[in-house]
């Protein structure tokens, strides 16, 4: 039987052909901390300070801390990673929860603003040079003002995170997105729920 694929769950498949990795986003504003996962992060040029690019959903309260602030970390997810950590930064916005209440394995850079400390292998902190409007998401391009090593574990992707991780944490019951897939791993949808994959709302998720 031939699979009928509407246009834009054609475009979600060769996307995903597309190789990325996953981290850690975080910022800080008015003595709040916040993070979510991001997949939409690289650099761009290798000069003295080197510059990237980040693409960050303008749902986002991270998005909201980095255009007040123009400061953000990112931390390089590994592989010895759990899907507990996506479910922590990806599945839950920090606009109703604080992610760092109970969450230790922590640090911070110089710039004031936490990174990751397990289950990450480097660290960056980047300052915004400028910034682009594209649509659902801002792209930031930023210079790196600080950075470390921290592990010497290989950096997940996120082809490994749905094949190794993801399928390990799976439940009986959640959320699908029908855009890209996505499975929120809970009993209820929250009404201002955000897709982390493709950004899409609420009422793009079915009962599963």
């Amino acid at each position: 039987m031939v699979k009928i694929m509407s246009e834009k769950a054609i475009q979600h498949e060769t996307l995903k052909n597309i190789g990325y990795g996953l981290y850690v986003l975080s910022a800080r504003d008015n003595n709040k901390d916040n993070a979510c996962i991001v997949n939409s992060f690289m650099q761009v040029t290798d000069s003295e300070k080197p510059l990237c690019v980040l693409a960050v959903n303008k749902r986002s309260l991270t998005h909201d801390m980095i255009l007040s602030t123009g400061e953000f970390n990112i931390s390089v997810i590994t592989v010895n990673a759990t899907s507990e950590m996506f479910k922590h930064f990806g599945f839950q916005s920090g606009r109703s929860v604080d992610k760092f209440l109970e969450y230790k394995e922590i640090d911070r850079s110089s710039n004031g603003t936490i990174y990751i400390t397990k289950n990450t292998n480097a660290f960056l902190s980047l300052k915004v040079k400028s910034q682009k409007d594209l649509d659902s998401h801002t792209l930031f391009t930023a210079e790196l003002t600080e950075s470390a090593v921290l592990d010497s574990a290989e950096s997940v992707t996120y082809s490994y995170y749905h094949q190794k991780i993801k399928s390990k944490g799976v439940k009986n019951m959640g959320y699908r997105c029908t855009i890209c897939d996505f499975v929120l791993e809970e009993e209820t949808l929250p009404e201002d729920y955000i897709c982390p994959v493709c950004g899409y709302e609420a009422s793009a998720f079915i009962k599963v």
